[in-house]
């Protein structure tokens, strides 16, 4: 039985990963490293500080960067949010979904917590979640279960009563990982990676959440 449903805030709650993406290519370039929004993809879902040193490792350039280059990634993420954040279509529906079937919220994303009260404020959705949670308290990101083993241990639920929406395939393996029942709604670009099908159901949007999914998931 799914008493919680935990959910991936970049590319679940808002359309944020073109944001990371420009933010990682522009921050990027100004120390010589080119990306593009291809490359950009493999660290999707991942905490922007190991977003960072993987792709300094990658190139050769030193880790004493990662700091500075993640403040500058995380300044230009916050920037986009407000001029631009826009909420993912079906987010209403969905959590009106999950609350007619009795279950308790948290927010569990990797992003930082500047980030998270940026878009929980703008789209006033800080009220809807018991929990909220960022990775940078874990020792490790996604794809590693901590975050969302922490997010249930601080509901109060079993982790394997819990149910993960994820939109990118770290995130999609660290809720697994930790035995919950996971959605994934993918970006367009990425949704025939057959690796998604780890996830027990794989969705085009948030409006396809019903009682067939519902059904799907929760037994």
């Amino acid at each position: 039985m799914i008493k919680a449903v935990i959910f991936d805030m970049d590319g679940v709650l808002i359309d944020s990963e073109p944001f990371w993406r420009e933010a990682e290519i522009k921050v990027f370039g100004t120390i010589g490293i080119k990306l593009t929004p291809e490359m950009c993809m493999e660290t999707m879902g991942s905490r922007v500080d190991e977003a960072v040193e993987y792709w300094l490792k990658l190139h050769g350039q030193k880790l004493s960067l990662t700091p500075d280059v993640a403040e500058k990634v995380i300044e230009e993420v916050i920037s986009q949010i407000e001029q631009n954040g826009m909420p993912m279509a079906g987010v209403e529906d969905a959590l009106e979904f999950f609350r007619k079937r009795g279950t308790r919220f948290a927010l569990a994303s990797s992003s930082a917590y500047r980030i998270i009260s940026a878009v929980v404020d703008k789209f006033d959705l800080r009220r809807r979640f018991e929990v909220i949670y960022s990775a940078e308290e874990e020792e490790f990101g996604k794809p590693h279960p901590a975050i969302y083993l922490t997010a249930a241990r601080k509901l109060g639920v079993n982790a394997k009563e819990c149910l993960a929406i994820e939109d990118s395939l770290n995130g999609v393996l660290a809720a697994k990982a930790a035995r919950m029942k996971c959605i994934a709604i993918p970006e367009a670009a990425v949704r025939s990676d057959p690796r998604f099908s780890i996830a027990d159901c794989v969705l085009d949007s948030l409006f396809e959440i019903d009682d067939e999914v519902w059904s799907r998931v929760s037994n």
